[in-house]
């Protein structure tokens, strides 16, 4: 397959994991933002910028991060290359340029979530509840993951889709624990609270992760408990673990097509390995933040190889 079909087909993936990100934080916010108020918080709303990576970019262009402010940026602003808007429209025109390696199914749901954009796009935003808005994001990228499942040829076009997918949740999935360290009082009487525990079944929710998790774990909800399920749990569907397995199957399966491996396998297993040796403990010793500071790092690096080895037109 040429670098630049490859390079195409792996960010039709990212953008459209990304754009079912940034909706599943707008959710936390939104659910997270409906407690009362205490004192010495950071604001839930703040907390999806600084997780979501977007922070700086929301600053340069608006003085408050107040939730209307961050909802525009974080769904419909082109300035913001991270946005939902900004990511379908790029899943979209990836789709575009591979055209004949997507089969009709697959750039229907493309261009359906494209058109129906542009639909939203042009209603007053006071008709538009967050909550439709959600639900929309998170019912279009689950049309295209499941006509690519459905209709594609398993062949290396699949892979880089299916790398490009499990590289976004991973980075994902990071970021959306990481919105409890921003949001939690940095103080040890509310840990195992009634309030730190309703904040972890909102993340549960917000993933579509709540039944699941019940059907795993018996007895009352702990930090502990989610840590690993979200993390350590292969189970778990977007789970760090689960993730990094999909990688790195991808990446098999690229290098045997291939007859080669390339650096971007070795860290696949390196980064496989650690979560394989690591427990909830480790995780909570080290601290939360500075574990899934660490492993968003490692999987940045993850992504350059892949892109230094497969989307680049010289395969190393």
């Amino acid at each position: 397959m040429l670098s630049r079909t490859a390079d195409n087909l792996f960010w039709i993936a990212r953008y459209m994991e990304r754009a079912e990100t940034m909706a599943r934080l707008l959710e936390v916010g939104a659910r997270i933002s409906l407690l009362p108020s205490v004192h010495g918080y950071r604001s839930e709303w703040d907390s999806l910028l600084q997780a979501s990576g977007t922070a700086d970019g929301f600053d340069r262009k608006y003085a408050e991060p107040v939730a209307r402010n961050i909802e525009s940026y974080l769904f419909f602003d082109h300035d913001n290359p991270s946005s939902v808007a900004s990511c379908l429209r790029q899943a979209r025109e990836n789709g575009r340029i591979v055209r004949t390696a997507l089969t009709t199914q697959v750039w229907d749901a493309l261009n359906t979530a494209f058109q129906e954009l542009k639909q939203l796009e042009r209603q007053p935003r006071s008709e538009l509840e967050l909550t439709q808005l959600t639900d929309w994001v998170t019912r279009h990228a689950a049309m295209v993951r499941g006509s690519i499942g459905a209709t594609l040829l398993r062949n290396d076009g699949y892979d880089f889709l299916n790398l490009g997918y499990c590289l976004e949740r991973a980075d994902a999935t990071a970021r959306l624990l990481d919105v409890k360290y921003y949001v939690l009082l940095p103080r040890v009487e509310f840990v195992g609270s009634g309030l730190d525990n309703y904040q972890w079944m909102t993340l549960l929710r917000a993933l579509s992760l709540h039944r699941a998790f019940h059907w795993t774990y018996a007895g009352e909800i702990t930090a502990r408990k989610i840590a690993d399920f979200l993390i350590l749990n292969p189970q778990s569907p977007r789970s760090l673990v689960a993730s990094v397995e999909g990688i790195n199957h991808a990446l098999h399966r690229l290098g045997r097509a291939y007859g080669r491996e390339t650096v971007a396998q070795v860290r696949g297993r390196q980064l496989n390995d650690m979560l394989e040796r690591v427990t909830v403990e480790d995780i909570f010793d080290e601290g939360m933040h500075e574990f899934l500071t660490r492993f968003i790092g490692d999987v940045a690096t993850l992504g350059y190889h892949v892109w230094e080895s497969y989307l680049t037109g010289d395969v190393r």
